[in-house]
């Protein structure tokens, strides 16, 4: 009959703003930056579903060490905060103490009540590893500062799993950095004996490094072969196309989204960390150890 639903009359009664906010750490928003965004854009739709708006919160750098709550939080325009990519144990704590319903989404922490969405990082970066070692490859390095974020941490612990499980020994040489402690991608030193295999933390890191290895004159996948993570734009961007695990970021954003709804009911609901499953994609940066040439790096 034409009527529409009146959000305000309904905020105005129940005490609820209807509003979620979305942040993200500033860090994570350059202008390559695009997995974030993708995110965003499904948890809004999602938001929509449910008669809520979501709210984009970058997060500064400055705020973060400041230990500065959004402006929206203080003039009670959100009912909470989906908090996308990691950010700093004291801030974190900050919205602990000030019992904001909360969810972390593609990261977690040691804290057993703070609810998390996260893909299953370990095991993805574990398949592609295993999938490496099955192609012949045992001299397998990989990018990433592993002090840097849980979700790193937890790819590497995959990549180790399956070393250990094939008898492989871990090389510290073959552990390359790729970010300092703010996050920010730094060169990456490539060990003087070429790995036949590197994998990496992320696509955005892949493309790097297969542009750099391209540079010194080796052939991705002929010299050595590359993976990657997340099926991001990088991913299919790089020459070749790039080897890496998909991750679900609806199922992700949908399920963030139904947790969230459900803390802002009932601010005793706990769900912990909840993983979802990635699917390795594979193309062609790599190949089969028989075919790759010996070379060093000069």
């Amino acid at each position: 009959m034409g009527y529409r639903f009146n959000t305000v009359a309904k905020s105005m009664k129940e005490g609820f703003s209807y509003n979620i906010g979305v942040i993200i750490p500033e860090r994570f928003t350059g202008d390559a930056q695009s997995f974030y965004l993708k995110f965003h854009q499904h948890i809004t739709k999602m938001l929509e579903r449910y008669n809520y708006y979501g709210i984009l919160q970058i997060l500064t750098d400055d705020d973060e060490e400041k230990l500065n709550l959004p402006r929206t939080y203080y003039e009670n325009k959100v009912d909470g905060f989906i908090i996308l990519g990691q950010v700093s144990k004291e801030y974190i704590d900050l919205l602990t103490v000030n019992e904001i319903p909360k969810v972390f989404l593609d990261f977690y922490t040691d804290l057993s009540d703070i609810d998390s969405v996260v893909t299953d990082n370990f095991y993805g970066v574990y398949e592609l590893t295993n999938y490496l070692i099955d192609k012949g490859h045992r001299d397998i390095a990989f990018v990433g500062n592993i002090y840097s974020t849980s979700s790193i941490q937890d790819r590497f612990l995959g990549y180790y799993k399956s070393l250990l499980e094939h008898k492989i020994s871990l090389k510290q040489d073959y552990i390359i950095n790729d970010r300092d402690e703010r996050g920010k991608f730094i060169d990456l030193q490539i060990p003087r004996n070429l790995p036949t295999a590197f994998v990496c933390n992320n696509d955005q890191i892949g493309y790097n490094l297969i542009q750099q290895l391209q540079s010194m004159n080796y052939s991705v996948p002929y010299d050595c072969s590359v993976v990657g993570f997340d099926n991001d734009i990088y991913s299919s961007l790089s020459h070749p196309p790039m080897t890496t695990v998909q991750v679900d970021i609806e199922e992700m954003s949908k399920v963030a989204v139904k947790l969230i709804l459900e803390k802002i009911k009932n601010k005793e609901k706990r769900y912990g960390r909840v993983l979802i499953k990635g699917q390795v994609i594979h193309r062609e940066s790599v190949n089969s150890i028989k075919v790759i040439s010996k070379n060093k790096v000069v």
